[in-house]
C-alpha cells in the first residue's frame, strides 16, 4: 500500500496490480462469477446449434486398400535414374505417393468406373439448393426490379437469362469429376514398413471400396506401362545422342588446344593470382585515399565557408574547436576574461592589478588567435595533400586497368573452353555407361508394387464425428467467452472499490458514500446528512469526518479543499455533508469556490441576487451580507459569477480573505472545481492544509484520477486521501470490489453489524 501523498514532495509511482506478475486467483474467481450466466449460456447455445448442424451433414464412408511398394531388385538397373527420378527411400516413396494421387490415374479411374454418370459426382444429378445464393448476389439479379422502360434500352440480355447458368458440357463435367475424385484420395504410409494405405472417402460405401481397389490396380498397371515405355525410349534416344556427344567432345578439345598455342599460355594460375593481388591492394589504397579526401574536404569546407571571418568566428567552427590546443587556449582566454570582469568591480581601469589582468587577457587572445591560424593552415595543407594522393592513385589505376582487363579476358576464354571440354567428356562417359546398363536390363517389366489387402465395403461412417465436434465447439465457445470476459476486465480502467482505489492511486480511502436512490432535487442530496434518513450514509460521512480530524491531530486542517477528476462525481455533496458533520463539533464555514458551475444557490435555495465570494473579493459587498446560515454552519456561496474565476482565485485579496476566514472558523471546507476541467483546484490547493479527492465508483477511470492526483502532487498539495462516492454496496459485497487487506465495504459503517443494530 502506498503512503498518503503530502506536500513534502511530488507523487511517486505506485505499484499497481497491472505491474504485478502474480495472478490474483480470488479476483479471477469473482470475475468469472460475475459473468457466470454468459459463460454458461453461450457455450450451451453454441453446442445446441452445432448439434443441429452436424445432423444435417451427409455421412461419409472410408474404404482403404493396402499396397506393398518395394524398390527394384538388386539385379535390375534402374531406368528411372536415367531420367533423374532415383533417390533415397524417403524421396522414392514420396514420389510413388504423388503418382497414386496424380491426375492421370484419377482420369483413368473416372473413365473405368464411369463416375461422370454417378449421382455423387454428376452435377446434373445433384439436388437443387433451396436458395440460389450465387444468383441472388449477382448484380444482374436486381435488373428485374427496375421499370421496364428503363431496362429496355440496356445492351444486356434479360435478367432471367443472366440468372440461369448454361448447361455444362461433357468436358466440363469430366473435369469436375476428376478434381472431385483427386480431393477424396489419401495415401498414408504405415510407420516402419513399406506398406501404404490408399483410402477414399465417399457417401456411397460400395463405390468407395470399388474406387480404392481400382486405384491400387491402376497404379500397378501404370507403373509397368511406364517402365516398358521408358526402356524402349531410353535405348533409342541414348544411341543417337552418343554419336552427337562424341563429335562435340572432339571439336571442343581441338578448340582448346588451338587457343593455348595461339596465346602462348603455359600456366594461367600464377599470372592471374599476382594480378589480382596487385589490383586488390591498389583498390584498397584508393578507397582509403578517397575516405581521407572526403574527411579533409569536409574540414576544408567548414573553413572555406568562413574564409573572410575574423579569428573569433573561426574558433567556433567544429573543425577548429575540436583541436585540443584550441580548447586549452579558449579556456585560458575565458579565465583571463573572467578575471578582468571580476577585478573591474573592485578596481579602476588604471589600477596596476587591472592593467596586469588586461595584459594577461591580451596574451591569451594572441595565443588563441595564433593557434587558430595554425589549425586553419594545417587543415588546408591536409586537404591539398589528400587531393594530390587521390589523383596519383587514380592515374596509377588507369594505367594498370587495360593490362589487367586484357589478362582477365584471356583467362576467361581459356576457362570457358576448358569447361566445355570437361562437360562434353562427362556427358559422353555418362551416356556410354547408361547405354550399356540399359542393354543389359532384362526384367524391367517386373512390377515394384502389389496389393496386400483389397478394400472392403465399410460398415459405418467415419465422419462427421458428431459428439466430438459438438464437444470441441462447446470448449472453444467456453474459452472464447472467458477470454472476452478477461479482456473486457483488462480494458476496464474504472475504479470499482477500496482495494482498487488504494492500489491504483496509492492513497488511503478515508471513506465511502453508498449509492442513493435517484433523487428529484439536489437539495435532498446536499442535506442528506442532516435529514438522517439513511443511517449508513450518515455513518459513512462521520467516518470521513473522523479520518480528516485524526489525520491532523498535531496540526489541525483548517482549510479543507474538496475536488474530483471531472464534473458529476458528487464533490459538492461530499463537501456539504462533510461540513454539516464537522459543524456538529466545531465552527465551520462551507465556501463555494467552483465559480465555473456554481450550484449552492439552487441546492440550498439562496436568493438569486445574493452576494457571495466573488462580490466579497471584488470589494462590492461585506462578509456579513455574503454569509448564509444553514443549520449549524455558515455558507459562503459563489455570488455573482466572475468572467475570470482563475484570476480571482489567484489574487492576493482572495488569499488575505481566506486567511481571515481561517482565523474566524475552526474549519473552512471549500468546494473546488474538478482538476481536469480547469486549474482552479491547483490554485486553491496552495492555500489548503488538506485536500480530499472524490472518485465516483465504477465511473472514474483510474488513469484520469491518477493524472489529477499527480497534478495536485506536483503542485505540492497536501492530499489527505480519497473518498469513494456512489458505491453500490450490495453489488460490491457480492463481487468483492471492496476487498482490502484492512476492511471491506462494511468496514466503514456496518462492520460487525453496527449500522444494522442502529437502524433497528
Amino acid at each position: 500500500m502506498e503512503q498518503p501523498i503530502t506536500a513534502s514532495g511530488p507523487m511517486q509511482p505506485v505499484r499497481t496490480t497491472e505491474d504485478d506478475d502474480s495472478i490474483d486467483l480470488r479476483h479471477l474467481w469473482l470475475l468469472l462469477l460475475r459473468h457466470k450466466w454468459a459463460i454458461i449460456s453461450l457455450p450451451l447455445l453454441v453446442m445446441m446449434l452445432t448439434t443441429l448442424w452436424v445432423h444435417t451433414i451427409t455421412p461419409i464412408y472410408r474404404a482403404a486398400a493396402t499396397l506393398l511398394i518395394e524398390r527394384d531388385a538388386a539385379n535390375v538397373v534402374s531406368i528411372e535414374e536415367v531420367y533423374g527420378v532415383g533417390g533415397g527411400t524417403a524421396e522414392y516413396l514420396a514420389t510413388q505417393f504423388e503418382l497414386i494421387k496424380s491426375r492421370s490415374l484419377a482420369e483413368r479411374i473416372a473413365r473405368q468406373l464411369d463416375l461422370s454418370n454417378h449421382p455423387e459426382f454428376d452435377p446434373r444429378q445433384q439436388p437443387e439448393p433451396s436458395f440460389n445464393w450465387r444468383a441472388w448476389l449477382d448484380w444482374r439479379h436486381w435488373l428485374d426490379l427496375l421499370p421496364a422502360p428503363l431496362t429496355a434500352w440496356l445492351p444486356l440480355t434479360t435478367p432471367d437469362d443472366l440468372r440461369t447458368p448454361p448447361a455444362p458440357t461433357e468436358a466440363q463435367i469430366f473435369e469436375s469429376v476428376v478434381s472431385n475424385l483427386k480431393g477424396r484420395i489419401a495415401v498414408e504410409p504405415k510407420r516402419g514398413t513399406q506398406l501404404v494405405e490408399v483410402s477414399v472417402e465417399m457417401a456411397d460405401p460400395a463405390l468407395a471400396a470399388a474406387v480404392a481397389n481400382a486405384l491400387a490396380e491402376g497404379y500397378i498397371e501404370s507403373q509397368m506401362e511406364a517402365k516398358l515405355g521408358m526402356t524402349t525410349a531410353a535405348a533409342g534416344w541414348m544411341t543417337e545422342r552418343l554419336a552427337e556427344l562424341k563429335v562435340k567432345l572432339r571439336d571442343s578439345e581441338q578448340r582448346l588446344q588451338a587457343y593455348r598455342e595461339r596465346e602462348n599460355l603455359v600456366d594461367v594460375e600464377g599470372v592471374t593470382t599476382l594480378s589480382e593481388q596487385d589490383l586488390s591492394q591498389l583498390g584498397s589504397r584508393m578507397i582509403q585515399a578517397r575516405q581521407d579526401l572526403a574527411a579533409a574536404e569536409n574540414l576544408f569546407q567548414q573553413i572555406e565557408a568562413m574564409k573572410d571571418a575574423d579569428w573569433e568566428r573561426l574558433v567556433t567552427v567544429p573543425a577548429v574547436l575540436s583541436n585540443a590546443l584550441i580548447q586549452q587556449f579558449r579556456a585560458d582566454e575565458a579565465r583571463a576574461r573572467a578575471k578582468v570582469e571580476e577585478l573591474s568591480r573592485r578596481y579602476g581601469p588604471k589600477h596596476p592589478t587591472m592593467s596586469a589582468a588586461r595584459t594577461e587577457l591580451g596574451a591569451a587572445q594572441a595565443n588563441l588567435r595564433s593557434q587558430v591560424d595554425q589549425v586553419v593552415a594545417g587543415i588546408e595543407r591536409n586537404y591539398q595533400l589528400a587531393v594530390a594522393n587521390e589523383q596519383s592513385l587514380r592515374e596509377t589505376w588507369e594505367q594498370n586497368k587495360t593490362q589487367i582487363q586484357d589478362l582477365q579476358r584471356r583467362e576467361f576464354e581459356f576457362r570457358e573452353l576448358e569447361r566445355e571440354v570437361e562437360t562434353n567428356r562427362s556427358l559422353y562417359d555418362t551416356f556410354m555407361t547408361r547405354l550399356k546398363e540399359t542393354a543389359a536390363t532384362s526384367d524391367l517389366e517386373t512390377a515394384n508394387a502389389r496389393i496386400v489387402d483389397a478394400a472392403i465395403v465399410p460398415k459405418g461412417p467415419v465422419k462427421p464425428q458428431k459428439q466430438k465436434i459438438t464437444l470441441i465447439a462447446g470448449i472453444l465457445a467456453l474459452l472464447a467467452t472467458i477470454g472476452l470476459v478477461l479482456l473486457r476486465d483488462r480494458l476496464d480502467t474504472r475504479i470499482r472499490g477500496t482495494g482498487e482505489a488504494e492500489e491504483k492511486l496509492g492513497l488511503p480511502v478515508l471513506g465511502i458514500l453508498p449509492q442513493q436512490k435517484r433523487l428529484a432535487k439536489r437539495q435532498q442530496m446536499v442535506r442528506r446528512y442532516l435529514d438522517d434518513v439513511d443511517k449508513a450514509f450518515s455513518e459513512a460521512v462521520r467516518t470521513i469526518r473522523t479520518g480528516v480530524v485524526l489525520s491532523g491531530l498535531d496540526n489541525p486542517h483548517k482549510v479543507i479543499v474538496v475536488t474530483s477528476t471531472i464534473p458529476g462525481e458528487g464533490k459538492t455533496s461530499v463537501a456539504a455533508n462533510l461540513a454539516f458533520a464537522l459543524g456538529q463539533l466545531e465552527k465551520v464555514l462551507l465556501l463555494e469556490a467552483d465559480m465555473r458551475r456554481p450550484t449552492f444557490k439552487h441546492a440550498f435555495g439562496f436568493p438569486p441576487e445574493a452576494p457571495g465570494l466573488a462580490n466579497l473579493v471584488a470589494g462590492s459587498a461585506n462578509l456579513q451580507d455574503c454569509l448564509q446560515r444553514v443549520e449549524n454552519i455558515d455558507i459562503l456561496p459563489c455570488g455573482t459569477v466572475p468572467p475570470n474565476p482563475l484570476e480571482l482565485l489567484s489574487s492576493r485579496r482572495f488569499g488575505d480573505l481566506l486567511d481571515e476566514l481561517a482565523a474566524g472558523y475552526d474549519r473552512v471546507v471549500i468546494d473546488s472545481a474538478p482538476v481536469h476541467a480547469v486549474s482552479d483546484a491547483l490554485v486553491l490547493s496552495t492555500h489548503a492544509s488538506s485536500v480530499l479527492y472524490v472518485v465516483k465508483t465504477e465511473s472514474t477511470p483510474a488513469p484520469a484520477a491518477r493524472k489529477g492526483l499527480e497534478q495536485l502532487a506536483y503542485n505540492k498539495a497536501p492530499i489527505t486521501g480519497v473518498v469513494l462516492n456512489y458505491v453500490d454496496v450490495k453489488k460490491s459485497q457480492k463481487y468483492g470490489y471492496g476487498y482490502s487487506y484492512r476492511y471491506g465495504y462494511r468496514g466503514y459503517y456496518d462492520y460487525h453489524g453496527y449500522a444494522h443494530s442502529e437502524r433497528s
